[in-house]
């Protein structure tokens, strides 16, 4: 009832048009969630730290009028947790023994897309954990581009893989979430889930715009039992509760709003 209420008070001063709408001619984009077992060992380093990151997050939401200053603390602990699932060595060099069990899935379906002579866009949060993506490449001898916030010849990287120099390009999201056309990828990768649907749909974007002629595969990794599944669940909820109050569309448009004390202790769950 509420609900109907809100969307007949904001109906009239909203035009909403997905880019389906708009462009017609886009071939079809086609999104696959991959899930992705950690290794017992990197499975063990992560649950050490949920514990120890839980209780101390706990403890900073006790009081509901202290959340707001305790924000920054409790975001660095939820940034640690997504590290973790990523590559234990992020957060500590004494894991370097450790190998990213993520890495390990996606270089073999990048070799597999690579040698079907597909150009593929791999995006990231984590500068970092670019760079261990990139030695991986390194080491199979896959050529490849890589902007970041510390790119200085950002024009000349773009044109070298628009060129066709290289078939995969390693991207950050707030290096690459705006202004790039990159019609020359038909795949495309996300290395880890993001908060704000909006930053995906941009990423992908990248791509899946006026001048793409191919078909788009779109793929999201998700460690398994980590807090990448919580993230992703939360994205749903966010996207759910947009298309509920404006109607039709894939969510993407939802604002980031700060986490509620609800909010965290879910992701942490």
């Amino acid at each position: 009832m509420r609900l109907d209420q809100l969307r007949r008070r904001v109906g009239p001063f909203l035009l909403r048009r997905t880019k389906e709408e708009v462009a017609t001619d886009l071939p079809p984009k086609q999104e696959q969630v991959i899930e992705v077992e950690l290794s017992p060992r990197h499975q063990q380093v992560y649950q050490r730290h949920l514990q120890r990151e839980r209780q101390k997050i706990l403890g900073l939401i006790q009081d509901e009028n202290a959340l707001d200053a305790n924000r920054f603390l409790i975001l660095r602990s939820l940034t640690m947790l997504r590290q973790l699932s990523l590559d234990p060595s992020l957060i500590d060099d004494a894991y370097d023994d450790i190998p990213s069990s993520k890495l390990d899935v996606v270089m073999e379906q990048l070799v597999s897309v690579v040698d079907s002579g597909h150009r593929v866009l791999v995006f990231s949060q984590f500068t970092r954990f670019l760079a261990r993506a990139r030695d991986r490449l390194d080491t199979l001898g896959i050529d490849h581009c890589q902007l970041d916030g510390k790119t200085r010849n950002r024009a000349e990287v773009i044109e070298r893989f628009q060129a066709g120099e290289a078939p995969v390009f390693l991207i950050s999201l707030k290096a690459g979430g705006f202004g790039l056309n990159l019609t020359e990828a038909d795949y495309c990768i996300l290395l880890d889930p993001w908060w704000n649907p909006a930053a995906e749909a941009q990423a992908i974007d990248r791509t899946h715009r006026i001048g793409q002629t191919k078909s788009v595969m779109v793929y999201r990794y998700v460690a398994k039992a980590t807090i990448e599944e919580k993230v992703m669940a939360l994205k749903a909820g966010k996207a759910r509760l947009f298309n509920d109050v404006l109607g039709k569309g894939d969510g993407s448009g939802a604002a980031r709003v700060p986490l509620t004390a609800a909010e965290i202790r879910e992701l942490i769950a």
